[in-house]
């Protein structure tokens, strides 16, 4: 049996990702060599994301731009559990197509191919409802001192625009237990970040514990030494209730940032939509009990039948909640789920120019956010360095990686900037998206500041005692 050298591409969320690092660790554990440059590889594990029509195209020209250069394929994920055996007639490269509840049998599919040059192999339940509690090896792919923590699998709700149910299976929790294990070896490995993800992370427990034990779970990982941040992902509004909030601000770890993607605010399109009506009821509760976190949500414009008078109503609304982080995204029409099948389709260019004009006002939110934070001293968890600005870059507990403000921080002489940990950062200047300071040694946690009104430019700083 030929001994293939291995490359990867992960494409789509973080619960791709930590699919993929599965995938690589059972490989690495069975003996098979990775290798994280393609050229040098023979097959090619492509982790596919078919979440909404841009995802498919992006994973679709990967898998042909490999195949171009000659490599074996074996194609992981969403777009083989949403497509089959179709991949294999498509793509001649293809040697295997491995589901999104079948990634624990990788091993096997890739030695069977390796065995048979002419097999071909399709590893794909028809419902991925499968789920191993176990603790399974993981070869981190993640840059920084940051990993993801995949709680639970799959979706319960009915999104009438989401095909996840479809390509992941009904909602599986993983026990507390098996959970911390995992965290414990990912600190052990140099991790300071931990974060959870899952379809739907309030929703945790109630599949195994008869209720959701999101609090619980945050509790137990609290207790991990050398664990500095615990970021929660992926909020339901409906199950982002006091409990959950009072956790988040009673346990010093978990970062104060609350990630709830609403969709929309107008009770007609979110009935539309089969998602919960009254988005105000949970924005009012988020900053009544954690006023001091900082909210992320998501919207879809151009949902079909959105009119302009409730376009207008979602313009409203984010202009009245102030949202710290946001992202907006034009309806993908799919027909496997009822919303391609919907009335009143509205056109490109009519939800490209609503995708504009939030980001639009967006720009504005933000850059105020960002301004507020000039002459605070913050904590930072330091990620990389740039050679050509000579400045490290991080990110706050408000910002999750990826999608977020990024943190541009120089050495002062009295403090120096440590990386994978986190450092104190004095907020000098802000930009729309991004923060630029410098290590502080100080002990205060506050600074007050002049503010320069047109550049933002920290003027005399006096440090407040707690």
């Amino acid at each position: 049996m030929r001994n293939p050298k291995i490359g990867v591409v992960s494409l789509g969320c973080p619960k791709n990702a930590t699919d993929t690092e599965v995938m690589l660790g059972l490989l690495n554990e069975a003996g098979f060599e990775v290798t994280f440059d393609n050229d040098e590889a023979e097959l090619c594990l492509v982790n596919t994301c078919s979440f909404i029509g841009d995802a498919r195209k992006e994973s679709v020209r990967t898998l042909v731009e490999l195949a171009d250069q000659g490599k074996e394929l074996i194609i992981a994920g969403c777009l083989a559990q949403h497509f089959k055996e179709e991949l294999l007639t498509e793509i001649p490269e293809a040697r295997a197509v491995v589901g999104t509840g079948d990634i624990t049998k990788i091993v096997d599919v890739i030695k069977a191919v390796a065995r048979d040059s002419s097999l071909r192999v399709v590893e794909v339940s028809d419902v991925p409802n499968n789920y191993d509690d176990e603790v399974l090896p993981r070869m981190v792919t993640g840059v920084g001192a940051s990993a993801y923590l995949k709680i639970a699998e799959g979706c319960d709700h009915a999104c009438t625009f989401c095909i996840i149910p479809l390509l992941r299976g009904k909602f599986r929790s993983r026990t507390i237990e098996s959970l911390v294990k995992e965290a414990r070896i990912l600190v052990k490995g140099g991790v300071k970040e931990i974060i959870l993800v899952s379809q739907d992370s309030s929703y945790y427990g109630l599949d195994i514990y008869n209720k959701m034990a999101l609090p619980e779970l945050l509790e137990a990982l609290h207790e991990i030494e050398d664990l500095d941040w615990i970021r929660i992902m992926y909020c339901y509004p409906t199950e982002t209730n006091r409990a959950l909030l009072e956790a988040i601000k009673r346990l010093p770890k978990v970062v104060k940032y609350v990630d709830i993607p609403l969709q929309h605010s107008h009770p007609a399109v979110l009935s539309a939509m089969a998602r919960p009506r009254n988005p105000e009821k949970v924005m009012d509760l988020i900053r009544e009990v954690l006023p001091e976190a900082k909210i992320r949500s998501t919207f879809i414009v151009g949902f079909p039948g959105e009119t302009d008078e409730q376009f207008e109503h979602l313009v409203q609304f984010i202009e009245k909640y102030r949202f710290d982080r946001l992202g907006v995204f034009t309806y993908s029409k799919q027909m496997e789920v009822p919303s391609g099948h919907m009335d009143n389709q509205l056109t490109e260019k009519v939800k490209k120019a609503r995708r504009n004009r939030i980001m639009r006002l967006q720009h504005d939110i933000a850059f105020a956010s960002n301004k507020a934070m000039v002459g605070q001293v913050i904590p930072v968890l330091i990620e990389s360095f740039d050679e050509s600005k000579k400045l490290y870059i991080g990110r706050s507990q408000w910002d999750a990686p990826g999608i977020d403000n990024q943190v541009y921080v120089r050495e002062s002489a009295e403090a120096p900037v440590y990386m994978a940990e986190v450092n104190m950062v004095l907020v000098e200047e802000a930009k729309p998206y991004d923060l630029i300071g410098v290590a502080y040694s100080g002990t205060e946690q506050v600074v007050k500041a002049a503010v320069n009104e047109h550049d933002g430019a920290l003027v005399t700083p006096v440090s407040i005692s707690r």
